[in-house]
């Protein structure tokens, strides 16, 4: 039986009629309602999740798991607000989330009742729809809240894919569960615009392919995929192609290049195509911002102006996948139909392409001292040995960086707005969502800041946690001159002498832990081939110094 409430039952139908299936609920009494309705519809499957801001991102990791909008729901007051940060990286990702929230009726809002605050368009511009339902009295108010839920969940699927907020206003009383079956609601359809393939390949690819010093950036994509592979291993005879392990799986150690080489003139490029989202490498956005003789065109699903390097040409609306496919089927056609290659552009490919082999075999070569630095060469090197399927997440911070040099594979990362709260909530819930092995790799304050992301009785033993532990937040230690603040080790680096080893007793979560090379290694065997019925935790703790001595040792060297 469903409760009597029309907009909860309307909102439901209309849910499962658009395609949602899953839903990471958080307790309360005023969203019981919508909790029973969604617990009780087939098709539905519900996630208990206690800690609204973990919630959050665990309900972005199973959207990003199989790449569909999955729904949040939450009751009233500040329990709306912690969803913030997920909101914001779900939006920024373009995963966006259908965060649904139960609220007073507006006559009580500010009159000094329970669990009230104002919550309509909470999230302001963090969301592309919010809603407000009322609570149907008459034919037109059903049609209104059964429009504005339908605006709502083809927004969330629109281009960009932004996250939606749908307000739940509820008056009591709540719990009459009475109604056997679910409204058929109208459910309306919306296509999609599409990618202008001729124009993109008359115009973008034309420019592209006819440049002197032709470079193809990619940005961070939103899953991996076998063909974008193909498309960029293609396009890399004629065209420079840098790309990082956020968008696909072949090591471009670029940002080493740059390092090493500084401001080469011979690598900079006269035309410039960028497609994905963010770019972890602050070098290469320096590098190109300095270009001032570079045109850029950029591919973006939203169609908006994201002028990352500066020097902005032009915009292409449309998918990225499908952008770099039309691109590579381009560079093949000219090629079959026996048109002169660009020989220029060639050796500027082939200089960009010989100076990253150079780095990798620098990279394959250096045997880092024990440290942040060698648990994720010797983490990555072990996973080339497995032949089950994984996903691997990283946290944002040293640790991306690190999977940027070791990295062989996709990379999953929260680099939407970059925080590092969530890393562990966003792997948990993609766990949830998977039968496959997930790893995560997060550091010290980024695992126990979202430490609650263990507090859950469905996780299951594919999920394998490596913390890297040196006490503080080490990437504070590569900033030049911040050591020399008073307010550096407990203001800014957070110093402390916490382990993760009670957290993963009360969680029920199989711990382990190293302090050297041998240790690591039997730890990494531990957490690869274990057989665990919940998630088990590898903590490698290492002196800050150290890491940064370590990494700085690794510089040298390349530059040498």
């Amino acid at each position: 039986m469903f409760g009597d409430k029309k907009n909860i039952n309307i909102l439901t139908s209309l849910l499962i009629a658009h395609g949602v299936r899953k839903a990471v609920v958080c307790p309360g009494s005023r969203n019981a309602p919508i909790l029973h309705s969604l617990n009780e519809c087939d098709g539905m499957t519900c996630y208990p999740v206690t800690d609204e801001r973990s919630a959050g991102f665990y309900a972005l990791g199973m959207s990003l798991a199989d790449d569909n909008p999955v729904a949040l729901c939450v009751t009233s007051g500040t329990a709306l607000l912690n969803l913030a940060p997920a909101v914001a990286e779900a939006t920024y990702r373009h995963h966006g989330l259908v965060i649904i929230s139960a609220d007073r009726p507006s006559a009580w809002i500010g009159q000094l009742d329970g669990q009230t605050l104002h919550q309509p368009d909470a999230f302001g511009c963090l969301v592309c729809k919010s809603v407000n339902l009322p609570e149907p009295h008459d034919d037109v108010e059903y049609w209104h809240c059964n429009r504005l839920v339908n605006e709502a969940l083809l927004a969330v699927r629109s281009a960009g894919r932004g996250s939606v907020h749908i307000n739940v206003p509820i008056s009591e009383p709540l719990f009459r569960f009475n109604v056997e079956r679910l409204p058929v609601e109208r459910v309306i359809n919306k296509l999609s615009a599409r990618l202008d393939v001729e124009s993109f390949r008359q115009i973008v690819c034309g420019k592209l392919l006819s440049a002197s010093r032709p470079m193809l950036v990619v940005g961070q994509l939103g899953k991996p995929s076998q063909a974008i592979e193909d498309a960029l291993r293609r396009v890399s005879t004629s065209v420079a192609v840098l790309s990082e392990p956020l968008s696909d799986g072949t090591l471009r150690p670029f940002d080493l290049v740059l390092a090493s080489l500084d401001e080469d003139e011979s690598l900079r490029p006269d035309f410039l195509l960028y497609v994905g989202d963010t770019i972890v490498s602050k070098r290469l956005k320096n590098f190109i911002r300095k270009s001032a003789c570079t045109e850029i065109w950029a591919v973006t699903e939203d169609g908006d102006v994201h002028d990352t390097f500066m020097h902005m040409s032009g915009v292409v609306e449309g998918d990225t996948m499908e952008a770099l496919q039309v691109l590579a089927k381009e560079l093949d056609a000219r090629n079959e139909h026996g048109k002169s290659e660009n020989a220029e552009a060639c050796r500027f490919a082939e200089l960009w392409n010989g100076r990253m082999e150079v780095v990798k075999r620098l990279i394959n070569g250096y045997k880092p001292a024990y440290s942040q630095m060698a648990a994720v060469r010797m983490f990555e090197r072990s996973l080339q040995n497995i032949g089950y399927r994984r996903h691997v997440h990283y946290a944002n911070s040293n640790a991306v960086r690190l999977a940027c040099i070791y990295s062989r594979h996709y990379v999953w990362c929260n680099r939407g707005v970059n925080g590092i709260e969530g890393s562990v909530s966003t792997a948990a819930g993609f766990s949830l969502a998977t039968d496959d092995v997930v790893f995560c790799v997060t550091g010290d304050l980024s695992f126990f800041y979202d430490q609650n992301a263990l507090w859950n009785v469905d996780l299951k033993g594919n999920l394998r946690i490596i913390l890297l532990n040196n006490n503080c937040g080490g990437i504070f230690y590569s900033l030049q001159g911040l050591q020399d603040s008073g307010a550096f080790d407990r203001l800014v680096t957070a110093r402390h002498d916490v382990t993760a080893q009670g957290i993963c007793v009360q969680n029920g979560v199989d711990y382990h832990s190293a302090r050297n090379l041998d240790e690591l290694r039997d730890g990494l065997s531990v957490l690869m081939t274990a057989d665990c019925a919940r998630p088990i935790l590898l903590e490698v703790f290492t002196d800050a110094e150290e890491d940064k001595r370590v990494m700085a040792d690794f510089m040298k060297y390349i530059k040498e």
